[in-house]
């Protein structure tokens, strides 16, 4: 053996040689075992968040398949709509482009082969971090086959009657230029102006004076006697356009504490509003275009953007002495898009919607029956609260970059807003148009008789396709796959997509199989800096595992990310931690070579033994390749005597104990505490204990390497590059990653 171990001299080597020998693809016998990567986004180099995930369920599956399991760890990659585009258009604006110069068959393309060009990147960087998935069974969110399966669950939930299309208010970014779910919002508390404005003979208070132009009621609580003679009155108001008529409603969502218990209505820019103008049969009058500016019915206030126009609306109120008074420091929660930042417009536009009652009661029954466990302390209760509360959501995206909508519309209806905005819809723009839901082209409509269609130029929600993963990845993979590893043992994914993944895959799981779609589900916690602190690029302290790996190596880096953590708690890593478990690997060579230096002559012609599996040593013998290694001459007489040594006995007892105790934590998903106890029991029994006694005769040469095999072993779904370059150095025939575990 080499004085010091080099990661950069083995990792590579060893990689390729697990690789070759077909390791990673499940055995033919055993029970199977599954677990369905995360999708990394197929063109974005891995963070440190993906590195955590790699371990932690590297870790799972190596130690599974060392039991005997048919080990599957299917991987694959995805198309990440909204946030592939996005990076794609920040290219394209650094060219002076943008998506609204090109058609959408040519930005598709175009975006296909930037992310081809990507797509090995993210599978090479798991690679290097010994990530041991059967990439022959790799999938793509965009292979056709998937594709087809997700087009097939979409036209089943329509015929079921839970899909349907609504013209009501969503999530708008005007940046993005698309909607998004309730989910991927971002809402902060922030300091933002209430301005009292006078109305009519009411004063009222609102944070968006701007949508005055919009209001089509005002509201007050049905039992306020202060305002109840005005209930059901038009009251004439003066607006900065003119006078205008509106009417006043009695609601009860008014809460009469807010302001002065008058609010203005606008059903196409709050969602609440647009609650009331329902219920009330309100026009909804949109003001603020999908481009974030105001459109033609505010006047000369038209084209301004939204902050401007408030700005100038401001102004305006105060020259017409409408502004009563403004109070600088309330503060609300404003929604912001989770993928650029930019404010949140609710805004009026015709969607798809999947009705989700029905699925999330299947789910929080499943969850009851306890047919799926949450590992992560307080996060199966998280999850029930999203289940419980979850509102009808909106799978259409207004992106070229994703699966497209299998609809096509009777006829075109040009001429709207919508269609004149750039996002280029090519939809009916009326509430119930006439639509055909097919994979391909209609060549009639069976309502209508038409023989013209266009298709929704929408795409779906990217977590859409993602629900069902576990799904199709295994129906459009190797023969028998489905039958064989459905439903898959282990979900594991970060807390932050514990509604937007987990939740969804448990739904459409249930929906398309009438299973649950994975047995347990382990959350790992965000991964922070070493003094705690949430990694930016700001501050300067973002791990790149990259660049780790090609220090440390990446033993210790997985090291790093799972010694004692827990499932659903934030992990702090830092440098000085990295260091630290190098030093664990310089630990596990270094004792490797004592061990092999202490070897007696007699035992080179005699082979080594078994490791040690729970029970006296046995004296099979193996292959030990160790001729000629340097034995220690004071401790070479001992080899020649017929019994064993005093420690011996107790050195066995003492490393079943330890076995049972790591396995038993693996078993139960206390991962970091497994890694706690192998690491501690090495380095200190193993290695200051163990070897000092073996050094005073008390320990004999077979059971002090029957002993460091067993740590290998114990070791290796965690630190597995180390542990395997020194199981070849003992001259073993087998490789450890197929060797068997010690139990």
């Amino acid at each position: 053996m080499d004085k010091t171990y080099k990661a950069s001299d083995h990792e590579g080597k060893i990689y390729q040689k697990w690789e070759e020998s077909g390791a990673f693809a499940p055995s033919v016998n055993g029970k199977p075992f599954t677990i369905i990567m995360p999708p990394p986004n197929a063109n974005d180099p891995l963070h440190v968040g993906h590195a955590m995930f790699i371990s932690v369920e590297d870790i799972f599956i190596r130690y599974k398949r060392m039991q005997g399991f048919s080990t599957l760890w299917l991987p694959g990659t995805d198309h990440a709509g909204i946030e592939t585009q996005f990076v794609f258009e920040k290219k394209l604006k650094k060219q002076d482009k943008s998506r609204f110069d090109y058609d959408r068959e040519t930005l598709y393309q175009m975006i296909w082969d930037y992310v081809q060009e990507n797509s090995e990147v993210a599978i090479n960087q798991m690679k290097k971090l010994g990530a041991s998935a059967d990439w022959k069974r790799k999938k793509f969110s965009l292979d056709k086959d998937v594709v087809e399966k997700v087009l097939d669950t979409f036209i089943q939930l329509h015929k079921d009657g839970l899909i349907y299309r609504d013209n009501k208010l969503v999530n708008f970014c005007t940046r993005c230029g698309t909607a998004f779910s309730n989910l991927e919002v971002v809402h902060t508390e922030k300091k933002s102006p209430l301005y009292y404005m006078k109305y009519g003979p009411f004063v009222l208070a609102t944070t968006r004076p701007e949508t005055k132009f919009g209001d089509t009621a005002v509201a007050v609580h049905p039992k306020d006697k202060r305002y109840a003679k005005w209930i059901g009155k038009e009251i004439e108001v003066e607006g900065l356009l003119g006078k205008f008529m509106i009417k006043v409603v009695a609601d009860e969502y008014v809460d009469p504490k807010f302001g002065t218990g008058v609010v203005k209505i606008t059903p196409a820019h709050d969602f609440n509003d647009f609650e009331v103008g329902k219920r009330h049969k309100l026009e909804v009058k949109q003001v603020i275009g999908f481009d974030g500016r105001l459109n033609k019915h505010c006047g000369e206030y038209a084209g301004l953007t939204v902050f401007s126009a408030r700005e100038k609306v401001v102004e305006g109120l105060e020259k017409k002495g409408l502004m009563e008074k403004i109070d600088k420091d309330y503060v609300h929660s404003v929604g912001s898009c989770y993928r650029c930042g930019r404010a949140i417009e609710p805004l009026p536009l015709p969607q798809f919607f999947i009705k989700v009652k029905n699925l999330t009661k299947t789910v929080l029954k499943a969850l009851k029956e306890k047919k799926v466990k949450v590992y992560g302390s307080g996060h199966e209760k998280i999850l029930k609260h999203w289940l419980e509360n979850l509102n009808d959501w909106n799978i259409s995206r207004q992106i070229v970059w994703g699966i497209r909508i299998p609809v096509w519309y009777c006829k075109k209806i040009e001429g709207s807003e919508l269609a004149q905005s750039k996002i280029g819809l090519a939809k009916a723009r009326s509430s119930e148009p006439c639509y055909v839901v097919s994979k391909d082209k209609p060549n009639k409509c069976s309502k209508c008789g038409s023989t013209t269609f266009a298709r929704d130029e929408d795409t779906f929600d990217t977590w859409f396709s993602s629900a069902q993963w576990p799904v199709v990845t295994l129906k459009t993979g190797k023969k028998s796959d489905f039958e064989k590893f459905y439903p898959t043992d282990l979900m594991e994914t970060g807390y932050d997509i514990l509604p937007f993944w987990v939740m969804r895959m448990l739904m459409m799981g249930l929906y398309s199989t009438g299973r649950v779609p994975f047995k347990s589900v382990y959350l790992h916690g965000m991964v922070r800096d070493g003094r705690g602190q949430k990694m930016s690029k700001s501050k300067g302290n973002v791990i790149n595992p990259v660049e780790i790996v090609d220090k440390y190596g990446a033993d210790a880096l997985r090291m790093a990310l799972v010694m004692s953590s827990t499932a659903g708690n934030d992990k702090s890593v830092g440098d000085e931690t990295i260091r630290g478990m190098r030093n664990l690997t310089n630990k596990i060579w270094n004792a490797a070579r004592f061990v092999m230096e202490f070897l007696p002559e007699t035992a080179n012609n005699q082979g080594s033994e078994e490791p040690f599996s729970g029970s006296s040593t046995n004296s099979s013998p193996q292959r030990s390749g160790l001729k000629g290694v340097p034995s220690r001459t004071d401790l070479s007489q001992q080899s020649s005597k017929p019994s064993s040594f005093e420690g011996d006995k107790e050195f066995e007892e003492e490393i079943s104990k330890i076995v049972n105790e790591v396995t038993k934590q693996l078993e139960d998903y206390k991962l970091g505490l497994a890694a706690e106890t192998v690491y501690n029991q090495f380095w200190h029994w193993f290695c200051d204990e163990s070897i000092e006694s073996a050094k005073e005769g008390k320990v004999s040469y077979p059971v002090l390497m029957n002993g460091l095999k067993t740590f290998l072993k114990l070791l290796h779904p965690f630190v597995p590059f180390v542990t395997e370059a020194v199981w070849q150095e003992l001259g073993e025939e087998q490789l450890l990653i197929t060797s068997k575990w010690p139990i």
